[in-house]
């Protein structure tokens, strides 16, 4: 399948400078601010051993956190994380300053060099242009000393930011292996699906979750959406079943409520292409207990979906050629809650289809049920992902797009 911009294939980097942008952006533990998921950090550090190996003068680019957030914090844990992976890394805490320039200046091919977090810069989340980008510090101090931009950092390519976009007006610039394979792997989903294809959708993050919906199925993307997680549960409200007025005020807490309409008028066009849960798993006291949806309401918390959709759910998954899962289908991080979400992945895994797991968690919750090698692409994109599943256009996708 051919992609629309250049990659590492059509680039000569012997001797030459490359900026590269990834996403190390990771999660942390809250109190020692330690790096407890270094997935990221893995995954790009493959791009960054090729360039080396390709005799590439490499300088990084990545950001952690926002100001003002509890995870935002130099690079310095981040430089540690990644020479478990790029053994002779070089670490330098600036990104425009004299220390970086002359960093820079003294790589020798094959040589790496990480700079500082680069949202210590206020520019770099400002919203513009690529071109109006390049005239910021960023790009006209680190631009004249670089032959080559490359773009790895898929998952923060919904931001028109300055280290995504900017480098692309000034440099020849490529996509990293990272965004390379999101890119294929989104594109069969996507652009050309084998079908039948479905998705199955979960999670609370309603806004982002609609916006697909709609996309997919409008647009003949899905042959059916499976759902669950609390998204199942507005659908369920919109579609006249009475939940329980625990279940409703959580949904009316989680900012859900509003999305009852929305959900009806889908269900008006393509109630024959969603399949919402036959029961759910609700907490009583702890334990887990399941109910069909005709016994509904119930007084206690619906926190998974329940042994026959997950019997429906699984059946429909083997069928399918395509398959996307985004979001946990209950509240996985619970043992006894965790059994939808993993028994359809691995229903998925067993199948002949083609799938993509993404969302919050998926590599975790692939790994507790002991598929995660069994899963044709597994995105470590969150919002990127959503906009992309969403059919919008990502900005830092398509400033690589109009080198063609």
């Amino acid at each position: 399948m051919a992609l629309k911009f250049r990659t590492l294939d059509d680039l000569n980097l012997d001797g030459r400078t490359v900026i590269l942008r990834v996403d190390i952006n990771s999660p942390l533990d809250p109190q020692t601010l330690d790096i407890i998921d270094d997935s990221r950090i893995r995954e790009h550090s493959e791009t960054i051993r090729e360039l080396v190996r390709r005799n590439a003068r490499v300088v990084i680019l990545g950001h952690q956190g926002r100001k003002g957030d509890p995870d935002f914090t130099d690079f310095s844990r981040h430089y540690r994380a990644m020479l478990k992976y790029v053994p002779n890394l070089k670490y330098v805490d600036d990104i425009t300053g004299l220390k970086a320039v002359n960093a820079i200046r003294g790589l020798k091919p094959g040589e790496a060099l990480l700079l500082e977090n680069v949202r210590m810069l206020d520019e770099e989340t400002e919203t513009k242009t690529a071109e109006e980008h390049a005239r910021g510090m960023l790009v006209s101090t680190l631009a004249p000393l670089a032959d080559f931009f490359v773009n790895d950092a898929f998952s923060a390519s919904h931001r028109a930011h300055a280290s995504v976009i900017g480098f692309t007006a000034v440099l020849p610039s490529a996509a990293g292996r990272v965004m390379e394979r999101e890119l294929r792997a989104l594109e069969k989903v996507v652009d050309n699906p084998s079908k039948p294809c479905l998705y199955v959708l979960g999670g609370a993050k309603a806004k982002e979750t609609f916006k697909v919906i709609e996309n997919v199925l409008d647009k003949g993307i899905a042959d059916k959406v499976l759902l669950g997680g609390m998204i199942a549960q507005v659908f369920h409200e919109a579609a006249g079943f009475r939940l329980g007025s625990v279940n409703s005020k959580l949904i009316e807490e989680k900012g859900l409520g509003k999305f009852r309409e929305a959900a009806s008028k889908i269900l008006g066009k393509h109630s024959q292409n969603i399949m919402l849960p036959y029961d759910y798993a609700v907490d009583v006291n702890g334990e887990r207990v399941e109910y069909m949806v005709s016994q509904l309401p119930v007084e206690h918390p619906l926190k998974d979906i329940g042994s026959e959709t997950i019997r429906v759910f699984s059946r429909e998954l083997q069928k399918a050629s395509t398959i996307v899962f985004n979001g946990p289908v209950g509240v996985f991080e619970e043992d006894a809650f965790a059994k939808g979400t993993l028994e359809l992945y691995r229903a998925a895994a067993s199948s002949k289809a083609f799938s993509v797991v993404g969302g919050g968690h998926s590599i975790s919750a692939l790994e507790k049920a002991g598929v995660y090698d069994k899963i044709g692409f597994v995105s470590t994109a969150g919002g990127a992902l959503i906009s992309y599943l969403s059919g919008e256009r990502l900005p830092g996708v398509e400033a690589l797009k109009t080198l063609q």
